[in-house]
Parts: structure tokens; sequence; C-alpha cells
């Protein structure tokens, strides 16, 4: 019952950040919304870590198993892709270079300002 409330916790926060695009139209997805509204509620510490700590743990746990929807999806869109691979795999590679530099910048700037 505990991950149940857990759960409701963050479906609920995220719903909100849906109904917050649908009814300002702003150009951010709605799930994009609901993690800034969790962020800036354990920020603000209104939900407190261990509201929320029980489930996420098991979420990011089973974290691969939410990747097989969109890898079924590409491998369904085989055909599609074909014609366009070349530009698709550039994409892919720069952004994960981008991915990639920005998340070690961000680490080691966060380490520094641990160390002072």
């Amino acid at each position: 019952m505990k991950l149940l409330r857990q759960f409701g916790i963050i479906i609920g926060i995220f719903l909100i950040g849906e109904l917050l695009n649908k009814i300002c139209h702003v150009p951010i997805p709605g799930n994009i919304l609901g993690m800034v509204i969790l962020f800036v509620l354990l920020s603000l510490n209104v939900i407190k870590v261990e509201a929320i700590k029980e489930i996420s743990d098991f979420l990011l746990n089973h974290l691969a198993f939410f990747f097989i929807p969109p890898g079924v999806a590409l491998i369904s869109s085989l055909d599609t892709l074909s014609s366009i691979w070349l530009s698709f795999l550039f994409i892919t590679i720069l952004t994960t270079a981008i991915v990639m530099s920005v998340t070690g910048l961000t680490v080691q700037k966060v380490m520094k300002r641990g160390k002072k």
C-alpha cells in the first residue's frame, strides 16, 4: 500500500503538469512540467524525499524495462528509417556526444562546488 501511495504522489504531480500544459498551452510537454513541479516541491521540502524514496528506487531499478516499447517501435518502423538511416545515425551520435559533454561538465562543476 505504501508503494501505491508513493506512486500516486508522483502520478498526481505529473497529471498536474499535463493539466497545466492543456490549460496554459505552453510549448513544454506536460511530463516535463511535471518533472519541474516535482523538482520544485522536493527542493522546497514540500515533499520529503522519504515520501517517494521506495517507488523511486523501484522505478530506477527497473528502468531498462521502460526502453522496451520504444525499441519495439523502432524495429517496427525500420522500413521508414531505412530511407533516412544515415541522417538518423548522425543525429544520434551528435546528440549523444552533446549529452555526454554537458553531463560531464555539470558533474565536474557540482563536484567542485561540493569541495568548497
